[in-house]
């Protein structure tokens, strides 16, 4: 009896240092990485003064949340690791033999794993976009199914906000390439279409002023990164010419870009009286004089329309006559007539 008290005893010590030091260590870790988590977060704020960085934008919140994630991911895999070890420890002390239960927990991982593959794809395709850095929060990308702003990077779903305000959830194991468009640099391209007879070192030299213009214009002298440029002759389509013209932008500041610069060529076409046509090469409405808002005469009335008269029996009880208008006139409200069958 006395035998049996002092190995219960010392195997109830055991436990209990065993219990100890694996919640030790598991604070030491866990604290470990919090602080190299928040000293980052610092250095980077102090880093923040610029604001791009090898062509890559700074955003403190993106780098903010994908430092505290990969901080959490660590901590909970530390806890993991300390915390199972320390109970094999301890059933191992209590005399559970441990072949039997570790075979029983491979099946039944195994059995989960196959249940549960495609969260673990999420969760693994969420924590290698981390590591990576392929996107962050702020971030505008597309991603096939969806595109828009990042809000939030999880380990198994990423959050986006749409162009028209919605928002998607991504799971991540389903995103099979990524489109990052705030990486870099960004393209604005405008085509501007004129006549084939057009004066074209007259129309570069516009385009050129028109540039040099918008780059010293606040705040575009901001988002343009390069000149403005003329490429030359993108195509040529029966009496029209289609110029390409480029200009290199802020990441994401091309669709803004490409209005604006679209807005000012036209204005300086039309004072220099030079037409720009359509894509089918017909040039652009201007408004007549008998359209809306002139003072002209009305057009004229289309000619009158020739129709076809059908009848039909319906029942023996009515005669339907129904007239509807042939081509080519112009297409009118069809007239029926019913006439009471005597």
């Amino acid at each position: 009896m006395g035998d049996n008290w002092e190995t219960w005893l010392a195997s109830g010590l055991r436990i209990l240092l065993i219990v100890a030091v694996a919640f030790t260590v598991r604070f030491v870790v866990r604290r470990a990485i919090t602080r190299l988590i928040g000293r980052l977060n610092r250095e980077d704020s102090a880093k923040r003064r610029s604001a791009a960085l090898g062509g890559l934008l700074v955003n403190p919140e993106r780098r903010r949340q994908r430092s505290e994630t990969i901080g959490s991911v660590l901590r909970s895999t530390a806890s993991v690791l300390i915390l199972g070890t320390a109970a094999l420890m301890v059933m191992d002390e209590l005399g559970v033999q441990l072949g039997p239960l570790m075979a029983s927990a491979g099946i039944a991982g195994v059995a989960i794993g196959f249940g549960a593959r495609s969260l673990v794809a999420d969760v693994l395709s969420g924590l290698f976009m981390l590591l990576e850095d392929q996107y962050g929060v702020g971030d505008t990308i597309d991603v096939g199914e969806a595109s828009g702003t990042v809000l939030e990077i999880g380990l198994r779903v990423t959050t986006l906000r749409g162009d028209t305000g919605e928002t998607w959830y991504v799971r991540n194991g389903e995103i099979k390439r990524v489109g990052n468009l705030s990486q870099g640099w960004a393209t604005a391209a405008v085509d501007v279409t004129v006549e084939a007879d057009a004066d074209l070192d007259r129309i570069r030299k516009l385009i050129a002023v028109v540039g040099d213009d918008l780059s010293g214009t606040e705040p575009w002298d901001e988002l343009l990164w390069e000149p403005v440029e003329v490429l030359g002759v993108e195509s040529v389509a029966g009496e029209q010419l289609v110029l390409r013209v480029i200009a290199k932008t802020q990441p994401g500041k091309a669709p803004v870009v490409e209005r604006e610069l679209r807005w000012r060529i036209k204005r300086a076409l039309d004072g220099a009286g030079i037409t720009q046509t359509e894509a089918n090469g017909a040039p652009r409405p201007v408004p007549a004089a008998g359209g809306p808002g002139g003072g002209g005469p009305p057009p004229p009335h289309p000619a009158p329309c020739h129709c076809l008269l059908s009848a039909r029996m319906r029942g023996c009880s009515s005669l339907v006559f129904y007239v509807a208008a042939a081509p080519p006139c112009t297409p009118s409200t069809p007239f029926a007539g019913i006439v009471s069958w005597v």
